[in-house]
């Protein structure tokens, strides 16, 4: 069993800066690939960001290339993902998951990961 808590949330102004922080407990957290989803009111949950459970391979939605970073630091079991130049449209629920197997390959689609966090809110005024 992984736990995953989501922090780091808040209100912002377009083209501020915020780092949600994923803190995770129980199984061995390093040997786990995350991502980062976010889901705005009334759309559907999509990717923002995974890393490979070494940290050595990143992904990023194309509508946050150039501007969020994710990385992890094993020793505090904790995924990070740092946020600049945000936007209203950034706007969102912000979720941390990991995938059902350790050492497995992130995944693009929910449907890829067991794990997921209680979501923290991303709020961007224009």
């Amino acid at each position: 069993q992984v736990r995953l808590v989501e922090s780091g949330g808040g209100l912002v102004q377009t083209g501020g800066s915020l780092r949600l922080s994923c803190a995770a407990s129980g199984r061995t957290f390093s040997a786990y690939a995350t991502g980062w989803f976010r889901q705005a009111p009334g759309k559907e949950r999509e990717i923002v960001a995974a890393i490979t459970w070494s940290g050595g391979t990143t992904y990023y939605a194309d509508s946050v290339k150039g501007r969020f970073t994710i990385s992890r630091d094993n020793v505090k079991n904790t995924v990070y993902l740092q946020m600049n130049s945000l936007k209203p449209e950034d706007t969102a629920v912000y979720y941390c998951a990991a995938p059902a197997a350790q050492y497995a390959l992130y995944s693009r689609n929910t449907q890829g990961y067991q794990y997921w966090g209680q979501g923290t809110q991303v709020t961007v005024s224009s």
